[in-house]
């Protein structure tokens, strides 16, 4: 209970930030996006490198258009 207690002192002012807000504040967009960000770390399972997921993350949060480039393997030899 001490720990409790001195945690809550300790983070007074953010914790009564929330009571001067009256009510105009809503945590909803945030977990929202917690919740893309979890679901496209799910689909980046098996992903070589986090800079891949990164790059997932980056386009799943910040709606960026996809890359109009074409992999080698799509491309036909003559």
């Amino acid at each position: 209970m001490k720990k409790v207690a001195k945690m809550l002192r300790s983070h007074k002012d953010l914790i009564l930030n929330w009571f001067r807000a009256d009510g105009q504040l809503s945590s909803g967009t945030v977990e929202g996006l917690n919740n893309k960000a979890k679901l496209t770390i799910r689909k980046a399972y098996g992903f070589r490198s986090t800079e891949h997921l990164q790059i997932a993350l980056y386009h799943a949060l910040g709606d960026l258009p996809e890359p109009k480039t074409i992999h080698k393997f799509l491309l036909k030899k003559p």
